[in-house]
């Protein structure tokens, strides 16, 4: 079961206020979505993340095909019971993690030959395989298996890859099998050249997939270059379906994406700077390990209202980074995280009441983002 319905479009952007619906619940859109690499948000439980309202989190077909493995997972009864999570799972097709992997892998038509980051032992994923490891998992929403090409690269090399990912799309939706009840997303990608980006939107778009990715973008690239990419990207995407960016995850990214037409994102961002001691106000990031705190009993977001705002200091949080105690990056997680859904549920309340823009303005002034 998979539905999208577009609710609104704002009247001062290509802002859009939608739902979807899945065999495991709704989801408001846009929405944030907090990444659990290896089944699991890093320190956060599943009815903490509940509990600051996630409605849909992200796991990583690589990383869970090296471990626990397809066989474990499937023997639990799939990823959801595996990892106690009744709410939307999406998985990505493990594309960008291979990838990443420049040194130990080799790029045919078939698939990607890699060796594992673990033991380096020697591993292949094709488009099917990437389809049967999904299937097994069982998560809500799929990724089509496609290349995340670098940046900076040439027209020549970005156009041999967007097309072999298209062939790849086709490889995938030819071999997925459980369409009732996980919905295959095509991935765009073209990477910062319009006239491939163009292409291959519109191909994919043909293919006729239930939803769109769009990959290849917050690669590097500096964020006037995204925009505008994506602002082109968006306008050959059908508006009946989900816009899904990957990948992207701090602020002003989130808001640059929903201007532009965007429902669906992604990132490690807020959980890694968490456990790194930095965290995300209205006044802008916190480096809450710095001596300037030690002294500071105030709560570290005014206008935040989770957990550890409501509870703790930012001397105490400090406290617990400076010491290594592992309660202080669960709750700078907590709070990361909450502010970012706490966010995107405030921009889903200004796409209904007409001002997103203005909310956007006010944030960015607060934030300390320069605006033009």
């Amino acid at each position: 079961m998979f539905k999208f319905e577009l609710l609104k479009t704002s009247k001062d952007s290509k802002a859009r206020l939608g739902k979807i619906t899945t065999n495991h619940g709704e989801i408001e859109t846009p929405i944030f979505m907090p990444v659990g690499t290896r089944a699991t948000v890093k320190t956060m439980t599943p009815d903490e993340l509940k509990d600051i309202g996630a409605q849909i989190i992200l796991s990583n077909t690589y990383h869970l095909f090296l471990r626990p493995g397809t066989e474990i997972i499937e023997k639990a009864g799939g990823l959801h019971k595996f990892m106690n999570w009744d709410k939307p799972i999406l998985t990505d097709s493990g594309g960008f993690q291979v990838f990443s992997l420049s040194d130990n892998r080799k790029i045919t038509e078939e698939g990607v030959h890699f060796r594992s980051h673990i033991d380096g032992s020697k591993m292949f994923i094709s488009p099917e395989k990437s389809i049967d490891i999904q299937n097994i998992l069982g998560s809500d929403i799929i990724m089509a298996f496609d290349e995340c090409a670098p940046y900076p690269a040439s027209h020549e090399y970005i156009d041999h890859s967007m097309r072999r990912t298209l062939r790849w799309a086709q490889r995938c939706k030819d071999h997925h099998k459980n369409v009732d009840n996980q919905t295959l997303f095509g991935i765009i990608q073209g990477g910062m050249y319009k006239d491939l980006r163009e292409i291959s939107a519109k191909e994919m778009v043909d293919m006729d997939f239930k939803g769109y990715s769009i990959g290849g973008l917050s690669v590097g690239e500096p964020i006037d270059l995204m925009t505008e990419i994506l602002d082109y990207t968006t306008d050959f995407m059908p508006e009946n379906k989900p816009r899904y960016l990957m990948g992207v995850g701090s602020p002003d990214y989130l808001f640059e994406a929903v201007e532009r037409g965007v429902d669906m994102a992604d990132c490690v961002l807020p959980t890694r700077i968490a456990r790194n001691g930095t965290v995300l106000t209205h006044q802008g990031r916190i480096p809450i390990k710095n001596a300037v705190y030690k002294e500071d009993f105030s709560r570290l977001d005014d206008e935040c209202d989770c957990y550890t705002c409501r509870n703790f200091s930012k001397a105490y949080l400090r406290h617990l980074f400076n010491v290594d105690e592992i309660l202080g990056m669960r709750l700078a997680t907590i709070h990361n995280l909450y502010f970012l859904i706490d966010m995107m549920e405030n921009i889903r309340e200004s796409i209904r009441g007409d001002y997103f823009l203005e909310y956007k303005k006010d944030f960015y002034k607060k934030y300390g983002y320069k605006q033009d």
